[in-house]
């Protein structure tokens, strides 16, 4: 069938949220995510959210359902709209969080439970969990536990790290929440009573379930009818869409396909778009004919026959997970290895959304290396069923692979109908393997497959199959070792030859991604050792006399991590009887905006509706580190459909460069580009495809200059830094140097990190047409300062620019003056075309310009004395600031200022150095500094510790500060609570008796390891002059008694608002419902400072506080009065004495300096304090790691909001989770960044988290320095992130004493599973690092320091070989 013979195209019909829609001119090209946002007429669907455009991340989830006619049945299932085409979604019912529940009609039951246990913060990945979780209910109303944790496996929060999200989803499941641990007949809930003393008042509820309404699955809407009838009555016919570039066909027929495939061989049959939509997006690529063929029965099929089962090659990966699961529960154990092991792969495979509507067959035909199904289904003998004009043919999935990528075995023209999957047979084992960098929804590092048939009765190999996936470009076969261990026993000696064999098979090429290979190397030798131990151990079941399996303390191997809901429990100061029931301080309140959250309606910048005539903007970046720009040729993206102009710095009317510091920061790049990602010009068009589509078309000549500088070590060779360098010295240091028992060096790298904010930055700039005015609506931290940046490049006075934020979908310090510098790209735009301009970045843009967390070198000399007591420390730390200054010299002085984090250190001399490099821009992250200066600190804490034979924790206990002591830099502290805090956390956790308990477990076990550490923490609030935290706010009574309330806050996740609306509650006695926060702006808070080093609640409150006082001030001779009447009579009364009813609150700031001269200062007001106990798992032959404990203790004064503040101390430790164990940045030798988005780099999910969680508020503390005795808690809890690397540390260290490695070892941050795996060094390490040595033999010696976490000596290869048993 030609395109030619076709019909018009036809009308796309389906419904959203209940309603018709008749798509007449449906555009194949179009995802449901930007349809329902900008398409849908009459209601722009703005809950569904636009986060990072792969399905990687889940803001975009909504529920799609189908109805199959012939079983009568109908299917919900979840989906990333990002990647749905709407020709896809014929005869379906789209249901977005606005169809689950609104404000206006009635909140559902999950968005009310999000709300209530506080599950959003800043809220913009909340509609995505909502629909995940609604979807499960739908299909599940009384859910398990595990169904919950795999339904939400595909969503990623920022801001709560999980846990109340999960507290939410428990409401929902069946069992009880019961850890099971009986051992001691209670539960973790009922030792709860041990946990605090019985005088303290404490509090564990921060939410109560009595409120919830119940589920009740029979209010839910229903299937449309008429989508039914349609199903049943309709003759299937083949649909044709045709858009403006593209046609999308989809037959009902195989002998349809089989014409338009002969007519049309390069068109790509489509199923779920989870590898040809991430390909046309972010690869450029284009199809202008592309084959749906969903609808066809043939390739539905599911059938079961003697020897196996056919599985259609449409079936989703999520059918097929169904199928096998009920496969394994009917047939006899022997049969289903071959599905255990396929099923093992696909629970990890991407995240619900994608195994809903990815296909079987297009994950085997796409041949992706990172395929995890294809190595294991290759390995079992797999069949596919090919169908062509010519005939059909069977043939081994594993022929596919048999050339590598060039294979032609399938021809254009041929179809793959089927799967044919077999049972497995007696004596035959089979296995599947992974390693990624996340257990879950991740691509794989490396994958395996195996399947090995013994002789009947006996342990003689008679076939064997070995896979592998991730290795190379695509899936590989160890064919030649297969052949060669046919006939050998299944023995050690067999093991031995067989790992060589592999090794020198599977040649694995350097990545231009930056992966290592050894890792890779390591891993394919590792999954096949694994292997060769799960046969063993089955052989044993099946005749223990004569195989004995394999030892007690290596079985522990045999079983993966799996991911469980966590456990978890929240402690704080209940409030004293006496308060005011009205009084809402040191009340767990929900967030403010906490239902329009989790029902869609929460407005973000992207939401806001189009202004008549408004232009998108796309930015064109420099594609080189360090050039010279010869010229732009932009005549080709003009003749684009729907452009409009091109904006370069030529259009800027005044300033295109910020001179904040040593160095300018720059709207445009003029002459010269200073990095990959510079903005060089920019596209407006009528849409925002129009702008990409053009920005791509802008051509751009360079000559590149020298140096290129990248690294700090480049940094340092050619001299390249921003001034100041920074300094401080306290006592003698040389002089102690001398007096000392012992000296320690050494050197840490910290890898920098991503803000992943889950809103990527956004502007609307709107120009109102006389006086230049322009409104500009902006996600940011700092309005202030997008005033004036977009005045100062205007050329107009600050007075004509407004900035508006109503909230920020995320910030964490990276949306200041990068923000300040996209909001002038946009203003520009619109000044010179006089039309609305939006910009809002692509992940992948967001990520490639914006710069993040500043990498970090840490030197370190350390004296100390044989007891512990650390005497004296040299240091010396390297930041890389990127190519401009941005906040670098403030972070390099933060570094210095918090560097003996809880330790008093006698004699310190410590250095700065912010280097200028050829990379974007670093910029603030939460902890500014600290959680990188920290970490070098307690790294030589441990250091000390291995050396003089003590615990770290004894290290820390010696040196902490006692009493009243003195800083470094000479401002006083009192190390009170600090101490506190580390004493019940040592008894909350239950350390010591934890800590005999993993030296016992490790003993009994070889291949997986145990660690626990404690880690204390000082972390100094303060911003270091004074009118950095000025404040204003302003009141507003109106005469029916409701109030307005302003402030110069931002609400980014932290819940300021919410905060604000309770101090303001407080002071003027009203109920928080009569009061209402608007949004933030430049018009009524002028000058306002930035919402950043957790100060917001702090100095906002109390000038929100001064403004209610005056007002009470004002009323008080009215209340005197009439001291029985109610707020409404007293307001009232105040508007006909004509007595003011608005005020502003103001505070000065808080009173800091700090003298670098002197090296010394008060640049801080005061300290918080805390303490966290985690303990981990590792997998010594993978380097994975579990998290299983995390306690926290944290003085925070007294907490304004406990739910809140817990929240942000939870979200903020896992963020550190991310930072020092996951998170990795990667760039090409050209500056290139790599890691562009979720399916690269991986921030924590739902499986990282701690399986089981407490956080205490520590009790009784005051701080007479801010609003209500609190704390500002935003930064703090990241650095106790650190407590899990340093159990990684501890469990390694476990590993290197066993197996007799030398003392000393260096481990990095992120401490991920390769470095992990590098450090528990073994015969398989060696084999590898022996084998590299040998292919580069030619090289010099250096090479051999590429490995420094690795002993380069055989050490253990000297052990008799039964010791890899």
């Amino acid at each position: 069938m030609s395109l030619q013979g076709a019909a018009g195209t036809e009308e796309l019909i389906f419904y959203v949220n209940g309603r018709k829609i008749v798509e007449k001119n449906a555009n194949p090209e179009q995802m449901l995510l930007s349809y329902l946002r900008k398409r849908l007429f009459s209601v722009r669907l703005t809950g569904t959210k636009y986060g990072c455009g792969g399905g990687g991340c889940g803001a975009c989830t909504v529920m799609i359902s189908t109805y199959e006619p012939a079983s009568k049945k109908i299917r919900h299932y979840s989906a990333n709209a990002c990647l749905l085409p709407i020709c896809s979604l014929y005869g379906a019912a789209v249901t977005t969080v606005e169809g689950v529940g609104s404000t206006k009609t009635r909140v559902h039951p999950v968005q009310e439970r999000l709300a209530k246990c506080h599950g959003s913060q800043c809220g913009f990945c909340t509609p995505g969990m909502v629909m995940s979780i609604y979807t499960l209910l739908r299909n599940h109303p009384e859910p398990t536990s595990e169904q919950m944790i795999a339904a939400l496996a595909g969503n990623l929060c920022r801001c709560t790290g999980y846990r109340p999200i999960l507290d939410a989803c428990k409401t929902f499941c069946k069992e009880s929440v019961c850890c099971q641990r009986k051992a001691n007949g209670k539960c973790c809930l009922d030792q709860e009573d041990d946990l605090f003393d019985k005088e303290e008042k404490v509090s564990t509820r921060l939410f109560s379930t009595d409120e919830f309404q119940p589920l009740d699955p029979t209010q839910e809407l229903i299937f449309p009818p008429e989508l039914m009838r349609m199903s049943e009555n309709q003759p299937k016919r083949t649909l044709f869409f045709h858009g403006e570039r593209m046609t999308w066909i989809s037959p009902v027929s195989l002998d349809e396909l089989l014409d338009l495939k002969a007519a049309h061989p390069k068109a790509p049959l489509v199923v779920g778009n989870t590898s040809v939509g991430p390909e046309m997006k972010f690869r450029g690529v284009f199809h202008p004919i592309v084959i749906a063929p969903a609808r066809i029965p043939d390739l539905n099929v599911v059938k079961r026959m003697d020897d196996g089962l056919t599985l259609g090659a449409a079936c989703s990966l999520s059918l097929v997970k169904d199928i096998l699961t009920n496969a394994i529960s009917e047939y006899p154990e022997e049969k289903t290895k071959v599905f255990c092991a396929v099923l093992q792969q696909l629970r990890t495979l991407g995240g619900e959304q994608i195994r809903n509507v990815a296909s079987l067959g297009g994950n085997i035909i796409s041949r992706k290396s990172t395929s995890d199904l294809n190595p294991v289904l290759a390995a079992s003998n797999c069949m596919l069923n090919l169908a062509s004009r010519g005939g059909k043919r069977q043939i081994p999935l594993s022929d596919i692979f048999a050339d590598g990528v060039g294979n032609n075995t399938i021809t254009p023209e041929e179809i793959l109908v089927s799967v044919y999957i077999p049972h497995s047979r007696k004596g035959e084992y089979v296995s599947a393997f992974r390693q990624a960098p996340r257990r879950e929804n991740a691509l794989p590092i490396t994958n395996a497959g195996m399947r090995v048939l013994f002789e009947e009765g006996t342990d003689l190999i008679k076939d064997l199959s070995i896979f592998y996936g991730g290795a190379v470009s695509t899936t590989v076969c160890a064919k030649q070792t297969c052949r060669t261990l046919i006939g050998r026993h299944w023995n050690e000696q067999m093991l031995d030859e067989a790992c060589r064999l592999i090794l020198k098979e599977i040649a694995l090429p350097g990545s231009p991604s930056g992966e290592k290979v050894d890792y890779k190397k390591t891993l394919v030798v590792s999954f096949f050792y694994r292997f060769f131990l799960e046969v063993l151990q089955s052989l044993r079941t099946m005749d223990p006399c004569r195989y004995p399996g394999i030892p007690m303390e290596y079985r522990s191997v045999l079983q993966d991590f799996k991911t469980k809901i966590p456990q978890s429990i929240q402690i704080y100061q209940d409030i004293e009887p006496s308060q005011s029931p009205q009084d809402p301080v040191g009340r767990p309140i929900m967030h403010q905006s906490g239902i329009k959250h989790a029902t869609g309606e929460a407005v973000y910048i992207d939401d806001l509706p189009s202004v008549d005539g408004e232009l998108f903007l796309a930015v064109v970046t420099s594609s080189r580190a360090h050039a010279k720009i010869v010229s732009i040729d932009t005549s080709e993206a003009l003749k684009g459909p729907g452009v409009f102009d091109i904006i370069t710095a030529h259009d800027v009317p005044a300033t295109n460069e910020f001179y904040y510091s040593d160095g300018p920061e720059i709207i445009f790049a003029r002459n010269k580009v200073i990095c990959v990602g510079q903005i060089v010009c920019a596209v407006v068009a009528d849409s925002d495809i129009h702008a990409k589509e053009a920005a791509a078309k802008v051509k751009i000549e360079y000559e590149v200059l020298e140096p290129v500088i990248l690294t700090i070590e480049e940094a340092i060779k050619h001299n390249s830094f921003f001034e100041p360098k920074r300094k401080l010295e306290h006592g003698n240091v040389d002089q102690a140097f001398e007096t000392v028992d012992n000296i320690i060096e050494g050197e840490i790298r910290i890898g920098g990190q991503e803000h992943f904010y889950m809103e990527t930055q956004s502007v609307l700039a709107v120009p109102i047409g006389e006086d230049k005015e322009m409104d500009v609506y902006v996600s940011t931290q700092h309005p202030a300062i997008i005033q004036e940046m977009v005045a100062a490049s205007l050329g107009v006075p600050a007075n004509r620019i407004m900035c508006h934020v109503k909230r920020v979908g995320g910030a964490f310090g990276g949306k200041l003056l990068k923000a300040g510098l996209l909001a002038s790209v946009a203003a520009v735009a619109a000044n010179k075309t006089s039309r609305a301009v939006r910009l809002i970045l692509s992940r992948g843009d967001d990520m490639l310009i914006t710069g993040g967390r500043h990498p970090f070198i840490g030197k370190y000399k350390v004296g100390f004395m044989n007891d512990g007591r650390i005497r004296a420390v040299d240091a010396k730390y390297y930041i890389n600031g990127g190519c401009t200054p941005d906040d670098s010299v403030l972070v390099a002085e933060v570094s210095l200022l918090k560097m003996d984090n809880a330790y008093k250190i006698p004699n310190l001399r410590c250095w700065a150095y912010a280097c200028k490099t050829n990379l974007p821009s670093n910029t603030a992250f939460r902890g500014f500094g600290f959680p990188q200066s920290a970490l070098v600190t307690e790294t030589w804490i441990t250091g000390v510790a291995d050396k003089t034979g003590l615990s770290p924790e004894k290290i820390r206990e010696i040196n902490m500060y006692k009493e009243n002591e003195q800083t470094h830099f000479k401002q006083k502290l009192d190390p009170q609570n600090l101490i506190r805090c580390w004493n019940e956390c040592m008894e909350k956790s239950a350390y010591y008796s934890r800590k005999t308990a993993v030296n016992e477990f490790n003993k009994q076990n070889y291949w997986k390891k145990k660690g626990i550490a404690i880690v204390p923490m000082k972390f100094p609030f303060g911003l270091g002059t004074r009118y950095l935290s000025q404040a204003a706010a302003l009141v507003h009574i109106y005469t029916d008694g409701s109030v307005l309330l302003t402030h110069g806050g931002i609400e980014m996740g932290q819940g300021i608002h919410t905060k604000m609306i309770q101090v303001a509650s407080r002071e003027l006695n009203i109920p928080m419902s009569c009061i209402h926060f608007c949004e933030t702006s430049t018009t009524t808070v002028p000058n306002a400072c930035a919402s950043v080093g957790s100060a917001g609640t702090d100095v906002n409150g109390m000038a929100v506080k001064d403004a209610c006082q005056t007002l009470l001030k004002r009323l008080q001779p009215i209340i005197n009065k009439n001291p029985k009447g109610t707020w409404n009579d007293w307001i009232k009364e105040a508007f006909e004495q004509s007595v003011s009813l608005s005020a502003t609150g103001y505070f000065r700031g808080y009173n800091e300096n700090m003298d670098w001269e002197k090296g010394e200062g008060q640049p801080f007001t005061y300290f918080l304090y805390g303490a966290a106990c985690s303990e981990v798992e590792i997998n010594c032959l993978t380097g994975d790691h579990k998290n299983l404990r995390t306690d926290i203790v944290m003085d925070i004064g007294y907490s304004i909001n406990p739910a809140v503040d817990i929240g942000q101390i939870e979200g903020a430790f896992v963020q550190g989770i991310g930072l020092y164990t996951m998170e990795e940045l990667k760039y090409s030798p050209e500056g290139v960044l790599y890691t562009r988005g979720p399916d690269q780099y991986k921030i924590p999910a739902v499986c990282d988290i701690p399986e089981q969680f407490s956080v205490s508020l520590l009790s009784s503390s005051q701080n007479p320095y801010a609003i209500y005795s609190s704390k500002g808690i935003g930064e703090a809890g990241l650095f106790l992130g650190s407590s899990v690397f340093f159990a990684l540390r501890d469990a390694v260290t476990s590993v290197r004493n066993e197996r007799g490695l030398k003392k000393t070892f260096a481990l990095n941050s992120p401490l991920t599973a390769e470095q992990i795996r590098a450090s528990c060094a073994d015969d398989f390490t060696e084999m590898v690092i022996r084998r590299s040595l040998r292919e580069v033999r030619s090289t010099s010696a250096e090479t051999m320091l590429l490995h420094p976490c690795v002993p380069l000596t055989p050490v253990i290869t000297d052990l008799p070989s039964s010791h890899l048993l």
